[in-house]
């Protein structure tokens, strides 16, 4: 397989890969690929985020993001957040990473970076306790990132087949629209994607609550079908539990006034972007998928929360459909926004990549927009920069399953 450095942008890149079924992208000692090539600062607590943060403003080639969690967390709490930060630095779009810690929390900087030190690649451990405060953490973790940037600076893109792709997908903001624009056309993509032997993430488990039985009737095996039914309905009781009716969230104020009626009328919507194809399995959150294909991955609603989980499983790209406008981002994987109508395409144009409102226009099909998004999902994967990027739009939330103590 060939190495070609190409432009991030370069115009003709996705489509001259398309033609071939192939991308522009960057192989991983463990033999995944990214569409990025980025050096992680990674805080394990909250207290370590700010001087995170400050490593990611000296030195450029870095990312990072700012969270609440790291301390007091028990039980499944605890292991999920484990595994989220584990998956972070996992992501075949991270080059390296640089694990920053306080010294005395729950989740310990070098418990994490060993977990991802097994996917081959560069990992650093800085703690602010060890390193005598703030600015002595600063100082160190800036050197090690500058090193490690340099070095990710010397790997060039190669051709990499969609069969290594992993698109997450998800919808927020969403409209009357939703159901007949947007999320058809990526369910078109999603069936692209698994029929080329790549994965595609469905999440937004409580927003499929009332399609779950299409879902269900879709899984590989029995197996399979009665975990559909489990999890929907382990959502729900979560809610029972505290006394309220899921429904008084979801569908949400901006949803109601853009026009839809009810959580199953949501839910049906949803569940276009999971395509056709066969159901192949429904994985925890924050967990990498074990099959290739069409996968469920078990997240709420919250657009921060499951777009976290999906990247953390490992999706290098997420196509994000939206009705109502969203800037949504993350530090890690490319978003792809994709408009539901023209009117809010045209109204946030600063953050919207895709316009699928022609649909409803009647003046493109569902597949004519679908392939169109397959061809941006190509220019994206080879280097080309989506809105939510361009404007540093790193957003992260970790699903809390547990109280903190």
């Amino acid at each position: 397989m060939s190495t070609i450095w190409k432009e991030n942008g370069e115009e003709g890149i996705g489509l001259a890969t398309l033609a071939n079924g192939q991308f522009w992208g960057y192989r991983r000692p463990d033999g995944r690929v990214g569409v990025r090539n980025h050096v992680l600062i990674l805080p394990t607590i909250t207290c370590a985020t700010q001087a995170a943060k400050q490593i990611t403003e000296l030195v450029q080639g870095t990312v990072s993001f700012i969270h609440q969690h790291g301390c007091a967390q028990v039980g499944s709490d605890y292991e999920q957040t484990f595994r989220t930060y584990v998956g972070m630095g996992s992501n075949p779009n991270v080059y390296g990473v640089i694990v920053l810690g306080l010294g005395c929390e729950t989740h310990q900087a070098r418990s994490v970076a060993g977990e991802i030190a097994k996917t081959g690649k560069p990992v650093e451990v800085v703690s602010i306790q060890d390193h005598g405060g703030t600015l002595g953490t600063i100082a160190q973790g800036a050197k090690l990132a500058a090193k490690m940037v340099k070095d990710a600076s010397r790997q060039m893109r190669e051709a990499c087949d969609f069969r290594e792709l992993m698109i997450g997908t998800e919808c927020g903001g969403s409209d009357a629209c939703s159901g007949l624009s947007a999320n058809p056309a990526v369910g078109f993509v999603s069936d692209w994607i698994v029929d080329h032997g790549g994965t595609a993430i469905l999440a937004e488990t409580t927003e499929l609550i009332g399609a779950e039985h299409l879902l269900a009737n879709r899984a590989v095996d029995e197996k399979v079908a009665k975990r559909v039914y489990e999890v929907i309905d382990a959502m729900e009781k979560r809610a029972y539990l505290m006394g309220v009716d899921i429904r008084t969230g979801n569908p949400s104020p901006g949803n109601i006034k853009g026009g839809l009626s009810s959580l199953e009328e949501k839910s049906l919507g949803a569940a276009n972007k999971a395509g056709s194809r066969p159901l192949q399995e429904l994985i925890d959150y924050a967990q990498q998928p074990s099959k290739k294909g069409l996968v469920w991955m078990d997240t709420p609603g919250h657009d921060i929360e499951q777009l976290t989980g999906m990247v953390a499983g490992g999706a290098q790209i997420v196509l994000f459909t939206t009705g109502r406008g969203t800037p949504t981002g993350s530090p890690i994987a490319p978003v792809i926004k994709i408009a539901t109508n023209s009117a809010i395409f045209e109204k946030m144009a600063d953050n919207i990549d895709v316009n699928a409102g022609t649909i409803i226009e009647g003046t493109e099909t569902i597949e004519q927009v679908g392939q169109r998004i397959v061809e941006e999902v190509a220019h994206v994967a080879s280097g080309k920069l989506t809105l939510a990027e361009i404007l540093k739009q790193h957003d992260f939330g970790i699903w809390r399953i547990g109280p903190t103590f």
